[in-house]
């Protein structure tokens, strides 16, 4: 199931994002790739925490400027990633991360596969066609991480019904969720991750492949695995996001020798321990 483009601009007036609560170096780079000609936006996870009244933990930033031009104008640019392009602009600790508007697979040109490359499983390899902002918002996971926010007019544009998932409390994947945990395996931990983290419902059709396809995860570099591990038990809300990885069949891809212990009943020792220990706060120092 393609999700249409639903085009809706919020006007500043009817949004509660403000320009204090968004980092001085990302506004600098919004604003330099405007007045060098770009479009540029902020987008994902920085303007649905914003919306919600969060503090991001980081900016992202999207723009139809290539890697390649934003090395030229910004001296304190590298280029990472060879799967997803990217440029991370460096102000001491802080990287403002910027990617190129992603274009549609299905455009790509006989000269195009240097760019974009598919494994036999569906599997994205390499993910580098560029394409406008409509394309880009539908080449986003989720609708909620769909979202972009314009400095030169201070709206929010949303082309998937993000704000609408976002007010209702729904984990939406766009597109057709099948061919898109197949493109990329990590996307089923990323709906149970935000959908723990924010306590949300996943949407029916986003849930319905996900223990079927689980398996998925064995194809996945194992360094990409334990760093999205990392993400889903260790930042607060790891007891509620264990419980959906079980509800959704994904603990034991990740964890095979943990789950040699799981009974029907979840009251085996090592389920008594593995819970205790995802309930208690981790402490920072």
């Amino acid at each position: 199931m393609e999700t249409e483009s639903l085009m809706t601009v919020i006007p500043r007036e009817s949004h509660n994002i403000s320009r204090k609560d968004i980092s001085e170096n990302a506004l600098k780079v919004l604003y330099r790739l405007n007045k060098a000609g770009f479009e540029a936006y902020l987008v994902g996870g920085g303007v649905r925490d914003l919306l919600l009244g969060k503090k991001p933990k980081d900016f992202d930033i999207t723009t139809n400027a290539t890697p390649e031009q934003m090395r030229k104008l910004f001296r304190n640019c590298r280029l990472v990633g060879r799967r997803f392009r990217l440029a991370h602009v460096m102000f001491g600790p802080e990287v403002i991360e910027v990617a190129t508007f992603r274009g549609h697979h299905q455009e790509e040109a006989e000269d195009d596969r240097n760019n974009s490359q598919r494994g036999q499983n569906g599997m994205l390899l390499r993910d580098n066609i560029f394409g406008s902002i409509e394309d880009d918002a539908q080449r986003r996971d989720l609708t909620i991480n769909s979202l972009y926010y314009s400095v030169s007019d201070f709206s929010v544009r949303d082309y998937v019904g993000g704000l609408q998932d976002l007010d209702d409390g729904v984990i939406r994947l766009i597109g057709d969720p099948e061919t898109r945990y197949r493109e990329d395996p990590v996307r089923m931990l990323r709906v149970v991750r935000f959908a723990a983290k924010l306590e949300m419902r996943i949407a029916a059709e986003t849930a319905e492949p996900i223990p079927r396809l689980a398996t998925l995860l064995n194809d996945i570099p194992p360094a990409r695995l334990f760093e999205e591990s990392l993400k889903l038990l260790q930042a607060g809300y790891g007891f509620r996001t264990y419980q959906m990885m079980r509800e959704y069949q994904l603990f034991q891809p990740l964890f095979p020798i943990l789950t040699r212990g799981f009974t029907a009943e979840s009251d085996s020792l090592m389920e008594r321990m593995l819970a205790q220990v995802l309930k208690t706060p981790i402490a920072v120092f």
